[in-house]
C-alpha cells in the first residue's frame, strides 16, 4: 500500500525520522569517538560528520553528556549484534577451543571496541558514563559468553567454563588495549596467540571438570 506522498513511496512517521535521526547521530558520535578519541568528541563535531545542523542535534540530544550516554547504550547493542554475526561466520571444527578463542579474537576487532574503549577511559573519572557503562556491559558479555556456549554445545553450561571464558577475554582486552601505543600492529596478534596456549590448557580444564560431573 502506497500513500498519498506519490506512487510507490511510503511516507515515514514522525517516531521513523525521529528515530533514524536519533541513529544518524549516535553514529556520527561513534564515528567521532574512534577518530577523535573522547577528549575531541564535541556537539559540534557529531553534528558535522553527521551532516546536521546544531539545531537538529540539540533538539533530539541537549547536552554532551546526553548524547554520550546514549552512544554507550548504542554501542552495547551494535557489539552484541556483531557478536551475532560472527558467530554466524564461524565454521565449526573438530578443534571447539581454538575455535571459541578465534571468535573471541574476531569480536573485539575494528571501530566498534575502539570507540567502546575510549567510553571506559573516559567512565573512570566520570561517575555518570562510569554508571551507565557498568549497567550494559554484563549485557555485551552475556552475549559473547553465550555465543561461546553455542560453540561448545556438547558441554553444559558451569561456572568454571564461564570464568575461564570471562578470563580470556580480560586477557584479550588488556593486550588489544595496550596494542592502541604499539607501532607494529601485528604484535598484538603474537601475543594473542602466545596467550592463547595457556588460555587453552585452562578452557580444557574447565571442560575436563564438565566430563567429572
Amino acid at each position: 500500500m502506497t500513500s498519498s506522498g506519490g506512487a510507490g513511496t511510503t511516507r515515514r512517521t514522525q517516531a521513523e525520522r525521529t528515530a533514524a535521526m536519533r541513529t544518524r547521530l549516535l553514529d556520527a558520535t561513534v564515528q567521532c569517538l574512534v577518530t577523535y578519541g573522547y577528549a575531541g568528541t564535541t556537539t559540534h563535531k557529531v553534528a558535522e560528520v553527521a551532516g546536521v545542523t546544531r539545531g537538529a542535534q540539540v533538539h533530539h540530544f541537549p547536552s554532551r553528556e546526553a548524547l554520550v550516554v546514549a552512544a554507550i547504550e548504542h554501542l552495547a547493542e551494535q557489539r552484541t549484534q556483531a557478536a551475532i554475526r560472527e558467530l554466524g561466520r564461524v565454521q565449526h571444527t573438530p578443534d571447539p577451543i581454538a575455535t571459541a578463542l578465534d571468535y573471541l579474537w574476531e569480536s573485539h576487532q575494528g571501530p566498534i571496541f575502539a570507540a567502546t574503549v575510549e567510553l571506559w577511559i573516559a567512565a573512570r573519572t566520570d561517575p555518570v558514563l562510569a554508571e551507565q557503562v557498568h549497567r550494559v556491559e554484563p549485557i555485551v558479555n552475556g552475549a559473547l559468553i553465550g555465543a561461546i556456549a553455542q560453540l561448545l554445545p556438547e558441554r553444559p553450561a558451569q561456572r568454571g567454563l564461564r570464568d575461564a571464558a570471562y578470563t580470556a577475554m580480560d586477557v584479550l582486552r588488556g593486550i588489544l588495549v595496550a596494542s592502541f601505543a604499539d607501532p607494529d600492529p601485528t604484535r598484538a596478534r603474537r601475543r594473542w596467540d602466545r596467550a592463547c596456549v595457556y588460555l587453552r590448557a585452562m578452557l580444557l580444564d574447565a571442560l575436563g571438570d564438565d566430563r567429572l560431573t
